[in-house]
């Protein structure tokens, strides 16, 4: 169910709102309240080391608990993607990025508590900093230094961090 599915009553006068494509925004005939339900945007980074190697975690809770996946989070309100990006791989693996690198941007659906959240994941490329001390922290329950090309892709967490990656390997080996 998606997050617009929820709304059955106005928030700002109480009315029964009907039901509608779970894409459109609220529309309250009552009191002319209109309500769009956009995305949630996130952050990752294909994190590198000068070896060519990439920093992967393996998800230590739901959605896709223990599937691989790339360091990353939702960006909270009033900060860039690129300081999302910073903060969320220091909250999960104590890695500091350098040469931080758009990638690219992939929509997402994240499914969690009986709720799917459509997303905007925000990919980037960068360079791991060299003395930093890798470490899994928040919702990490490993972390491993991969080749991103030997990675098998039915083992990422979500299709768009596959697709982050297979555009990863194509700008790489262009």
């Amino acid at each position: 169910m998606f997050p617009s599915e929820k709304f059955q009553f106005c928030p700002q006068c109480g009315a029964q709102v009907p039901a509608r494509n779970p894409n459109a925004p609220l529309d309250c005939a009552a009191c002319g309240f209109h309500f769009y339900f956009n995305p949630s945007v996130a952050a990752a980074a294909i994190a590198l080391r000068p070896d060519g190697k990439a920093l992967f975690i393996r998800r230590a809770k739901e959605p896709a608990q223990g599937k691989l996946a790339i360091p990353g989070g939702f960006i909270d309100i009033g900060e860039t993607a690129e300081q999302a990006l910073r903060r969320e791989f220091l909250e999960e693996v104590n890695v500091e990025l350098t040469d931080i690198r758009f990638l690219c941007s992939q929509p997402n659906d994240y499914h969690y508590r009986e709720v799917t959240y459509p997303v905007l994941d925000f990919f980037f490329s960068a360079q791991a900093k060299a003395d930093s001390v890798v470490a899994a922290l928040d919702d990490v329950d490993e972390f491993h230094w991969l080749d991103p090309a030997s990675v098998d892709l039915d083992e990422i967490a979500f299709p768009s961090v596959r697709a982050a990656i297979e555009e990863f390997l194509a700008r790489r080996d262009a």
